[in-house]
Order: structure tokens, then C-alpha cells, then sequence
């Protein structure tokens, strides 16, 4: 998933019972003002409005993480940071976004939404949330240059290297044409040229051929 669709979804998005990540919108922050600085529009294309499937484990992380997230709310209580849709209009009265905006006094027209990411109090920060402990990750495993979105990369590359198909890694990935994949989220090495050639070797590989190189 790309950054802002992650940090957007909140858990009628996911079904634990189906295992399955409804993803249809995208989170952005702009101006900040008294009310806060994130936003909920749509997704980047049309094709990145999609379902993907929850293996083992991420099933077992969010199911964990859940319960983590229900016990803070029964720790932090009335001090638990909630938050409700404002819908954001046009000129022409059309609801082109929605603003996220806490929750500071109880009212029967605001409904609270059920943001997956947020802090141990329940406080929202967008995408802010990942940045120290991603930077922690990255040094850990000594990773130059790389961005949350580059796992996107990664996940492509992997996958593909694995045998499956480049259509299928493209609908997960949210892409209207294959090349977008092939061309900007696949990675290069020198090692994966060397496996490449080996591999072709162990495939065209035959007795005649061993008998003509001893010559």
C-alpha cells in the first residue's frame, strides 16, 4: 500500500473475518490551522481503489495489535483521543474531501471514526508516526536511502522474483498498466543478474552441451 493509504485506514476497512484491506482513500496533510492538518480524499487512480488479502501474518499483527489498541482505550478512557469526519465542499456544494478533526466536546451528529494508526492515547499524527521508528529500523539494518513507500519496491520485486504474475502484482499494487510495475517498482542488482544467468544455465542445461565444452 502507498503511505497515505495506509495511514488513512481505519477498521471498517479491514475485515479480520474475510481477511481482506479495502483500500479507497488516501490521507494528505495541508495547511495547519486550529483544526488540525489531515485529510481524507481518494485514491491516486481509479485502479487504486482495491481489495487486498491478509496473509498469516499480518492476520496475527493486526489481531494483536487490536486488542492492544481496545486496552488503551479501556486504560485512557475519557482521556482517549477520538476523531469524526468534516466533510469539505466545493463551490458548487460537491464534497470533494474529508477533514479529520478531533473530538473535543460529545455530540450526537459527529460520529466517531476508528482510526487503525494512532498513538497509545489514541492520538492521530498522519504518516508523522512512522518517521522515528522507521529511522530507528533503517539504522538497525543499516538501510541507506530508503523510504517507507520503497517497500512497495520491495514487495514487487520479491514477488515477481518468486514466480508470480506481473498483472497480479500490479492489481495489488493499485496500477492501471503493468509497465508502471515493470519499469519504476522491480530493482536490479548485481546479484539478481548473476541468479538470472544461473538460473538459465540450470534450465538449457544437457549432456550434449557438457560434452562440447570439454573438447
Amino acid at each position: 500500500m502507498r503511505t497515505g493509504e495506509v495511514f488513512a485506514l481505519t477498521w471498517d476497512d479491514i475485515d479480520l473475518k474475510e481477511r481482506k484491506i479495502k483500500i479507497y482513500k488516501n490521507l494528505y496533510s495541508k495547511v495547519k490551522d486550529e483544526k488540525g492538518r489531515w485529510f481524507l480524499g481518494t485514491t491516486k487512480t481509479e485502479s487504486s481503489v482495491r481489495e487486498v488479502y491478509i496473509c498469516d501474518t499480518l492476520l496475527k499483527t493486526l489481531l494483536s495489535y487490536k486488542k492492544y489498541q481496545n486496552d488503551n482505550k479501556k486504560l485512557y478512557k475519557t482521556r482517549y483521543h477520538k476523531y469524526y469526519l468534516e466533510p469539505v465542499k466545493n463551490k458548487y456544494g460537491k464534497i470533494i474531501e474529508f477533514r479529520i478533526i478531533e473530538i473535543k466536546h460529545k455530540s450526537k451528529n459527529r460520529k466517531n471514526i476508528n482510526l487503525v494508526f494512532v498513538g497509545k492515547d489514541g492520538i492521530f499524527t498522519g504518516t508523522d508516526v512512522i518517521r522515528y521508528p522507521f529511522k530507528v529500523i533503517r539504522e538497525e539494518l543499516k538501510m541507506t536511502n530508503c523510504r517507507f513507500y520503497d517497500l512497495r519496491g520491495s514487495f514487487a520485486t520479491k514477488t515477481l522474483r518468486s514466480g508470480v504474475e506481473v498483472k497480479d502484482v500490479a492489481e495489488i499494487l493499485g496500477h492501471s498498466r503493468i509497465e508502471t510495475t515493470q519499469n519504476y517498482y522491480i530493482s536490479s542488482s548485481k546479484e539478481s543478474r548473476k541468479v538470472a544467468t544461473e538460473l538459465f544455465e540450470k534450465q538449457t542445461y544437457s549432456e550434449i552441451i557438457n560434452d562440447i565444452i570439454k573438447f
